[in-house]
C-alpha cells in the first residue's frame, strides 16, 4: 500500500474525491474542478493559478489554443479539442500539472511552439490537456562563457536576436524558421544551415533542466547520463516536460555570404546537370558552405499549359562573397555563381534572409511570434546515401510533374554531420548520408477532398522514391513528424508497434531510449502516437482504460481505508 499517512488531510480529501469521480468517464467540467483544485493545493497559491487554466467554456479557450497551431489541417470543427489548456507561469505550474494530470488519469500533451507537423502536441483521441510552454520564454545570453540558457517556449527566432544583443560574432546552429519553439526543435535533434560546419542543435547542448513524472526538476547531474542523452535528439516529450536547456554557442565571421541561384527544365538551364552536380559538390564542399537544393513542379514559361521542374539552390557561406563565388567555379561550374547572384551581410541579417523577410527588417522582426495564416500541410522524410542518377532523376521529374503539387527540400549532409558518432546522440543519421529529403506539399483551401489529394501525392511521391533513398531501416527525421510510417496504441504489443516507427527515426538507438523510457517512465505517462515505448508493454494509452479505471478504484478503496480508519479493507485489495 501506498505511504498514505505522508500525504496532508486536504490532498488526501481531494484525492478520494478526485477518484471517485475519475471511475466515471471524465466530463470538461469535472477535469476543470479537480484539475485546478489540485493545482491549487499542489501550488499552494490562489494568485495566477485559475489564470492559466483555460476550459472549454472559457471565452480565451479558442485563441489560446489556436495561436500555436501552425498546420490548418488540425485546426477545423472537427479536430478533438483538449478538455483544458494549461499556461504555466513557472515551475511549480509545470511540476503540478505533471502531478495533477495524472492524478486524474488524463493525458498531458507538451507544446513547445506548434510546429508540429502531425498535430500530435496538440490533438489526441483519448481525452486530453495541453501543456502549452509559450510563456517559458526566458533567455540569459553569457558571452563571456559562451553560453545561453534557454526556456523550452522561446522561439528560435528569440534565441538569435538575444544572441545578437549581446555579440555580433556569436551565433547558434538552428532552424531556419524563427517561430519554431525550442524545447521540440532540440529535443527531436535541430538543424539549420550551419549544420555542416557546426552540427545538430542538441550537439551543443550541455545541460538541461526537465519535470519527470514523479514532478522533480532534474539538471543533467540529477538525472544521469542516460536520460540527458535521450532527450538530446529522442523527442523530450517521451520523458518528460523540458523546461530549459543550457546551450553553447558558436563563434561566426563578420561577414557572411549568401545566395540564391534557379535553373529550369524547360528553358534549356540543364536543371538535370545542375542537381547531378550538385549531389556530387554540396555534401563534400567546404563545410562552411551550406546550399539547399530547392525542387518544385512549376508552371512552364515556355509551353503554356505544361508544368515543368526549377531546382533552386539556397546558400549560406561562413565568408567573403569572392572566396565562394571562387570555390563554386572550381567545384560547380553548373551553378555559375557571379559575385552578382551573392550579397554579403553580417550573420544576423543572414537569418532574416533565410526567413523571406525584405533585405530592409530590423532584428527586432525575429521577436514576432504572429504568423499570419497558417496553411494545410503534409511532410515527410527521407534519407539519401547514393547519388541519384541521371536516370533516376529524369524519372522523377516525372512523376513530380505527373502528380502535381508535392516538392523536396535536399539539405546536404558532410561535414561537422559525418564527424560525429551515430550514438553520440539518438539522432542517429550521420555519416553515410549525403542528404535529406524533405517532401513538401502545402494548399490554402479547407475541405477533405482537397487533403485527401495533396497528401496522396506526398505518399505516392514517397513511394516511387524507395530505390534511391535509405532501407532496412529506411530512415525518417524525428522533427519532420510522419504518422504515415507507424504509430502505436500501447496495448500488449507496443514495443513492436514502436519498433515499426522508432527504428527509422533512430535506428540502432531505439532500443537505447526504450530501456531509458522503462527505468524513468515506466507506466507511460508521457506518450503520444510515436513516443518511446516501454520495453515491458504495459496496458496503456488506449488500451489502458480499463487498467486506469481499475488501479483507481484500488487506490479509491485504498483512501477510503484511510479516510475512514478501515484499514482491514487493505485486505480486500
Amino acid at each position: 500500500m501506498e505511504n498514505l499517512s505522508l500525504l496532508p488531510s486536504g490532498v488526501l480529501l481531494f484525492l478520494l474525491l478526485s477518484v471517485t469521480a475519475s471511475v466515471a468517464a471524465p466530463t470538461a467540467e469535472s477535469v476543470y474542478t479537480s484539475f485546478l483544485q489540485c493545482l491549487t493545493n499542489y501550488t499552494k497559491s490562489q494568485d495566477h493559478v485559475s489564470d492559466i487554466v483555460f476550459a472549454q467554456t472559457n471565452s480565451s479557450f479558442s485563441s489560446v489554443l489556436q495561436a500555436y497551431i501552425r498546420n490548418a489541417r488540425f485546426n477545423t470543427t472537427s479536430t478533438p479539442k483538449p478538455l483544458l489548456v494549461v499556461t504555466p507561469l513557472e515551475e511549480p505550474h509545470v511540476q503540478g500539472a505533471v502531478i495533477c494530470s495524472k492524478s486524474i488519469g488524463i493525458q498531458l500533451k507538451i507544446r513547445s511552439g506548434g510546429h508540429d507537423f502531425e498535430g500530435i502536441s496538440y490533438v489526441s483521441d483519448q481525452p486530453f490537456i495541453i501543456l502549452d510552454m509559450f510563456q517559458f520564454r526566458n533567455i540569459t545570453v553569457d558571452v563571456q562563457n559562451e553560453i545561453a540558457v534557454v526556456q523550452a517556449g522561446a522561439t528560435l527566432g528569440e534565441v538569435y536576436y538575444r544572441i545578437w544583443e549581446k555579440s555580433k560574432v556569436h551565433g547558434f546552429p538552428a532552424g531556419v524558421c524563427p517561430t519554431v519553439g525550442v524545447g521540440g526543435h532540440l529535443s527531436g535533434g535541430g538543424y539549420g544551415n550551419m549544420l555542416r560546419k557546426h552540427g545538430l542543435s542538441v550537439d551543443h547542448v550541455i545541460d538541461a533542466k526537465i519535470v519527470d513524472v514523479k514532478g522533480r526538476i532534474l539538471d543533467k547531474k540529477g538525472m544521469g547520463e542516460d536520460l540527458f542523452w535521450a532527450i538530446r535528439g529522442g523527442g523530450g516529450a517521451s520523458f518528460g516536460v523540458i523546461l530549459s536547456y543550457t546551450i553553447k554557442l558558436v563563434p561566426v565571421p563578420e561577414v557572411v555570404t549568401v545566395y540564391r541561384v534557379a535553373k529550369s527544365l524547360d528553358k534549356n538551364e540543364s536543371a538535370t546537370e545542375f542537381v547531378l552536380q550538385w549531389q556530387q559538390v554540396a555534401p563534400d564542399t567546404d563545410d562552411r558552405l551550406f546550399m539547399r537544393l530547392l525542387l518544385q513542379p512549376v508552371s512552364s514559361k515556355v509551353v503554356k499549359g505544361q508544368k515543368t521542374i526549377r531546382a533552386t539552390v539556397v546558400a549560406l557561406f561562413l565568408g567573403g562573397a569572392d572566396e565562394v563565388v571562387k570555390l563554386m567555379g572550381k567545384e560547380f561550374p553548373t551553378l555559375g555563381l557571379s559575385k552578382q547572384n551573392c550579397t554579403e551581410m553580417n550573420w544576423i541579417d543572414s537569418v532574416l534572409w533565410w526567413a523571406n523577410f525584405d533585405n530592409t527588417t530590423k532584428p527586432d522582426a525575429l521577436l514576432d511570434r504572429n504568423v499570419n495564416s497558417a496553411s494545410f500541410l503534409k511532410r515527410k522524410s527521407d534519407y539519401v546515401q547514393k547519388p541519384i542518377s541521371k536516370e533516376g532523376l529524369e524519372g522523377i521529374w516525372k512523376k513530380m510533374v505527373e502528380l502535381g503539387k508535392t516538392g523536396f527540400v535536399f539539405n546536404p549532409y558532410g561535414g561537422k554531420m559525418s564527424e560525429v558518432s551515430s550514438d553520440a546522440t539518438p539522432f542517429p543519421h550521420r555519416a553515410g548520408n549525403l542528404f535529406k529529403i524533405q517532401y513538401s506539399v502545402n494548399w490554402d483551401e479547407p475541405g477533405v477532398e482537397l487533403e485527401n489529394n495533396f497528401t496522396r501525392q506526398a505518399r505516392m511521391l514517397y513511394s516511387y522514391m524507395t530505390p534511391f533513398v535509405s532501407s532496412n531501416p529506411r530512415s525518417a527525421y524525428l522533427n519532420y513528424r510522419d504518422l504515415d510510417i507507424g504509430t502505436n496504441s500501447f496495448g500488449n504489443n507496443s514495443y513492436k508497434e514502436g519498433a515499426v516507427y522508432g527504428v527509422k527515426y533512430f535506428n540502432d538507438n531505439f532500443d537505447r531510449l526504450v530501456k531509458i523510457k522503462s527505468a524513468v517512465d515506466p507506466e507511460n505517462f508521457f506518450r503520444n502516437e510515436q513516443s518511446i515505448p516501454t520495453h515491458t508493454g504495459l496496458d496503456t494509452g488506449a488500451s489502458k482504460s480499463g487498467a486506469s479505471k481499475l488501479s483507481h478504484f484500488s487506490l479509491y478503496w485504498k483512501l477510503m481505508a484511510k479516510v475512514g480508519g478501515l484499514l482491514i479493507l487493505e485486505l480486500l485489495i
